[in-house]
């Protein structure tokens, strides 16, 4: 395993220096903070993997990751009978495509949503979001509106996230900007981590401590990539207190609400990727054959990403298998790529390159997520749209980079 820590170490050196081309002004980068901000995703990494009394408090997420999944099966047998996971009116020659993504997995989206209004709503999640944007904010310094919106990515999505500080982005730096969008890619919200959790649960034990712990270390790694890309300082101004729903009731219903459309949104977002990459690749089957296979999107990426998957401490025998995964996020997103993974062989990676490769994978770092954040979030703030276009594609590369540095931490401290 040394050889393979020496790599990883490599790897956030050189994942720091490929950042480097696409900044402002290098001159100006705080060096301290960069270090920092290194250390700190070790240390918080191995708090949550090594602490014995953490690990046994997030081993109970994996139990309650496993509730929601049964409960929302519940649900889904209930309104959509065989369809959802229902027992079915005829005898099924083959229970392996009995299995109905939009209906079954998918849904949990919503269960996600409206339980999280309800919590926001209960002032817990607000509480918990604001002690880690005040940790965080001690030790690198960016607080504010920025800092808790970076914070509040670890249980909301790219979108929703920035709606909680949404009377501050007309006025946010550039700096503020880039790290706003950063941290949406580089994390994946809430409702999505449990739906990952249960299609990973075979893959590795504990998995949803895993992707929570992915969040958290993402914090410093996209503080870390947007201050080496814009090295500018953050407002620290104080926040309100926002509390957007007039009761519980209200929170579930807007909640289920809110859930419905990202749920529909990710089903047009898969069907529409889905349709343009193979559209693309058609194309490419019509070139000259590459070591005996029709060329495709996604093995051209995979290519490209070979090597940073080496520099994260996999072995090279392995690192083109992880290399068309990330091809895949990239191109298509992280939840095509976790199902590929989810039905790979066992022996494809051992433990070790699995494990870096879930949290690589773990983010939304894919070409459709800029047009998603330049979208959603100049909804909000429509004079800061020229800003965000022209951030948007540092903020692809600053997030996958994070990815990848996370990758390569979590492959030294290794898993509990």
């Amino acid at each position: 395993m040394l050889i393979a820590d020496l790599q990883a170490l490599l790897g956030i050196g050189v994942f720091i220096a490929l950042a480097l081309p696409f900044s402002d002004d290098y001159r100006r980068i705080r060096w301290r903070r960069v270090g920092m901000a290194v250390v700190l995703q070790f240390a918080v990494c191995a708090a949550l993997l090594r602490i014995p009394v953490i690990i046994r408090g997030l081993a109970v997420l994996n139990g309650g990751v496993a509730a929601l999944g049964d409960a929302t099966r519940e649900g889904t047998a209930f309104v959509f009978g065989y369809v959802g996971g229902g027992p079915a009116p005829f005898v099924v020659s083959d229970p392996t495509h009995s299995f109905v993504l939009g209906f079954q997995s998918l849904t949990l989206i919503m269960v996600i949503s409206a339980l999280s209004a309800v919590l926001w709503q209960w002032r817990l999640l607000p509480l918990l979001i604001g002690a880690i944007a005040g940790f965080f904010r001690r030790f690198l310094g960016t607080g504010g509106p920025a800092g808790f919106a970076v914070s509040a990515n670890v249980f909301l999505g790219q979108v929703e996230a920035p709606l909680v500080v949404r009377p501050y982005l007309s006025s946010m730096s550039r700096y503020e900007l880039l790290l706003l969008m950063t941290a949406g890619m580089s994390m994946i919200a809430g409702s999505v981590m449990v739906l990952y959790a249960l299609i990973l649960a075979d893959q590795f034990p504990n998995v949803a401590a895993h992707l929570l712990t992915k969040s958290l270390i993402s914090i410093p790694a996209a503080i870390l990539f947007a201050h080496l890309m814009v090295p500018e300082a953050a407002d620290d101004r104080p926040l309100p207190s926002p509390q957007p729903y007039a009761g519980t009731i209200d929170a579930l219903t807007r909640g289920t609400a809110d859930g419905l459309m990202i749920w529909l949104n990710v089903l047009a977002m898969l069907l529409v990727l889905v349709a343009l990459v193979a559209l693309a690749n058609r194309g490419l089957s019509s070139l000259p054959l590459w070591a005996g296979q029709p060329l495709s999107l996604e093995r051209i990426a995979g290519w490209a990403f070979t090597p940073l998957a080496w520099l994260m401490g996999i072995d090279w025998a392995q690192a083109g298998v992880t290399g068309h995964f990330l091809g895949i996020k990239t191109v298509l997103n992280e939840f095509i790529a976790y199902l590929r993974l989810a039905a790979a062989p066992p022996d494809a990676l051992d433990g070790h390159a699995r494990l870096i490769t879930i949290y690589a994978l773990c983010g939304f770092a894919n070409f459709a997520s800029m047009g998603i954040q330049v979208t959603g979030i100049a909804a909000m703030a429509p004079e800061r749209r020229a800003d965000l276009i022209e951030l948007a594609p540092r903020a692809l590369w600053a997030a996958t980079l994070a990815s990848l540095m996370t990758g390569s931490v979590v492959g030294i401290v290794g898993a509990p």
